[in-house]
């Protein structure tokens, strides 16, 4: 069974991208290949049962248990040393990644207040973008009364592109609603 985003990216994405930049085979077409969820956990370095309530938030998210990352270097003034762990990451491909990508731009960022757009400032020069939301409360699976503490994250959509303005038009076409310049 197809996922929205699939159907969408098969049915008009191909055929647009193809017309714009001249494709000639469809496998020059750029597409999604990977969407990477990251959340900094830095407050819960010494808090067990905090860092254990923020990753069951991002597996809610994501669908996937992510990765426990640890401090690459001691930082005195931060109070970390190498080894604690500071954040979790999960890396989502395939159906699981399509559908978040459809949770995200069909649920989740409308229900952000006063929203125009995500930046078209945030690529990265190669065919990937990159996308910061400041609290996990727009997912709908996320329950408010259950919430400890409110924490942003970031996510990467990682994808074939070469260029940005390829990048920008393929995520145009799935659904991403980027901010008029």
């Amino acid at each position: 069974m197809a996922t929205r985003i699939k159907e969408k990216y098969l049915a008009e994405a191909i055929p647009a991208l193809k017309q714009k930049f001249g494709y000639k085979n469809v496998m020059e077409v750029p597409k999604l290949t990977k969407i990477v969820i990251n959340m900094g956990l830095g407050d819960c370095k010494d808090n067990a049962k905090a860092m254990e309530m923020a990753i069951n938030e991002l597996t809610t998210i994501a669908g996937q248990k992510p990765m426990v990352t640890k401090a690459k270097k001691s930082i005195a003034n931060f109070k970390v040393r190498e080894g604690m762990n500071v954040g979790a990451k999960v890396t989502l491909r395939g159906d699981r990644m399509e559908e978040f990508m459809d949770k995200l731009v069909s649920v989740a960022l409308p229900r952000v207040r006063d929203f125009r757009g995500v930046s078209t400032k945030a690529f990265d020069g190669r065919g990937n973008y990159a996308l910061g939301i400041r609290e996990q409360l727009l997912f709908p699976e996320i329950e408010y009364d259950k919430v400890e503490k409110i924490r942003g994250m970031e996510m990467i959509f990682v994808t074939t592109a070469k260029t940005d303005e390829e990048c920008m038009e393929l995520l145009k076409l799935l659904g991403m609603p980027f901010a008029q310049a």
